[in-house]
């Protein structure tokens, strides 16, 4: 394996490790994993959470998410099998494109690597048929 292999299999380990503990943290209430994973500027973006809200996103930040994973909200939405898939598509020097698939959201997600390892700067999601709530 060249160096730069190597190096790549090192960045989608550390992408995963930061997006397990963004799912993780949030499902079990543990705000320290959640807020690990973010960044400060993060852009979090529902679609299709209320169909009321037709053509428009919002955005959560950082501290609203580190916020409703401390108050639990995440473990209302837990279900027996998570079956949280991490999916790295790309890494690219500091930055990092991904897809996270599980029983409750489907998320694309993009990362940049900081002096603190990889935190989430943007986020896509949708709930899976029957998990459509927000946050």
């Amino acid at each position: 394996m060249s160096r730069s292999a190597a190096k790549d299999v090192e960045a989608a380990r550390a992408i995963e490790r930061t997006l397990l503990d963004y799912f993780e943290g949030w499902f079990d209430g543990d705000a320290a994993r959640m807020k690990r994973a973010l960044h400060p500027e993060l852009a979090k973006r529902p679609r299709g959470v209320d169909p009321s809200l037709a053509g428009r996103l919002g955005t959560i930040t950082a501290q609203e998410m580190i916020e409703a994973t401390a108050a639990g909200v995440g473990k209302t939405r837990d279900v027996p099998d998570r079956r949280i898939e991490v999916d790295v598509v790309d890494v690219f020097g500091d930055i990092g494109s991904a897809t996270v698939r599980s029983a409750v959201y489907y998320e694309y997600v993009h990362l940049a690597r900081t002096r603190d390892g990889w935190k989430i700067v943007n986020t896509l999601w949708q709930g899976m048929k029957g998990h459509e709530q927000s946050t």
